[in-house]
């Protein structure tokens, strides 16, 4: 039952929310003197990639970029020299322009206003009695609309709220009811590893995580030990998963039958990192175990 039970709670840290999609190359219309540089929004800390005919565009550098919500702003964070990058991603921004003075006012002093409005709406939320726990406030460049994004456990009516929102601020309102994962992005913060989150820091979009990648990994399979403040499998679960696969193709299989010094044995685990197998011998009158280098053996692929 115990084991039941560790199998449930692991399936649990499997972000479901998210879509596998297969990476394909896309059909992006490239010249010759486009440069690609990956931008950062704030509101979100999502990580687009933007292309631009400027060579000398410094990390730091505000751009005005489209969105679905109109003209925004992204902060340069680098150049992009891989250009799997570029034809993988699924869609690339055009730059407006750079932002002026007056852009970077008003951000500034949109942050300002942001923080005011989460206010205001704590205080609405409570009013309303509604069980959500409000993350972000974000002001659009353009004032087009005023978002909120806010994690709750189920399903949230909150027309009436975004009423007196609407009434308060004079504009058009969206309440966003985002994960978990989502949550830790824009929050931010530190990993167990010391270092920054991934999902704020590292990869540009969130991608599925699943337990197979640990089992692959031979990785202990401990719940507190492979998930991360957001309550989720590790972000960084996913970097060395397609090395491990391709690797484990030079070993024999687990059950497997391998030759050493003349004598077959039974492959029980396998170490890629050591690049040594753990043997277990087959005469029951005299049962060995053994850690031996992979290149010391004998064996054909898929024989048992």
């Amino acid at each position: 039952m115990d084991i039941e039970r560790e199998l449930k709670e692991l399936e649990q840290l499997e972000d479901k929310d998210i879509e596998i999609k297969a990476k394909v190359k896309k059909n992006h219309k490239i010249e010759p003197d486009d440069c690609f540089y990956r931008i950062k929004f704030t509101f979100n800390n999502y990580s687009k990639i933007c292309k631009i005919k400027n060579p000398d565009i410094k990390k730091g550098t505000f751009l005005i970029v489209p969105t679905q919500y109109g003209a925004e702003i992204g902060i340069v964070q680098g150049r992009i020299t891989d250009m799997d990058d570029v034809l993988y991603q699924d869609e690339l921004l055009t730059v407006i322009r750079f932002a002026s003075a007056e852009d970077k006012v008003k951000f500034s002093s949109n942050i300002k206003k942001e923080k005011e409005a989460f206010d205001i709406t704590l205080k609405k939320i409570n009013e309303h009695n509604l069980n959500m726990k409000l993350i972000n406030v974000h002001y659009f460049l353009e004032d087009s609309k005023i978002l909120f994004n806010f994690t709750a456990d189920g399903r949230i009516d909150f027309r009436d709220l975004v009423k007196d929102l609407a009434s308060i601020f004079k504009t058009r309102i969206e309440l966003r009811q985002i994960g978990v994962r989502d949550e830790c992005r824009i929050m931010s913060g530190y990993g167990q590893c010391g270092k920054h989150f991934c999902c704020s820091n590292v990869i540009s979009e969130l991608e599925p995580i699943t337990i197979k990648m640990a089992k692959e990994q031979n990785l202990t399979l401990n719940s507190l030990k492979i998930s991360g403040t957001c309550g989720r499998l590790l972000c960084c679960l996913a970097y060395e998963y397609q090395t491990y696969i391709e690797e484990k193709k030079r070993f024999p299989d687990l059950g497997s039958k391998v030759k050493y010094e003349n004598e077959w044995f039974i492959v029980e685990e396998v170490n890629i990192q050591a690049e040594t197998l753990k043997l277990v011998s087959q005469n029951p009158d005299e049962v060995r175990i053994l850690i031996v280098p992979l290149d010391s053996i004998e064996y054909h692929k898929n024989r048992r």
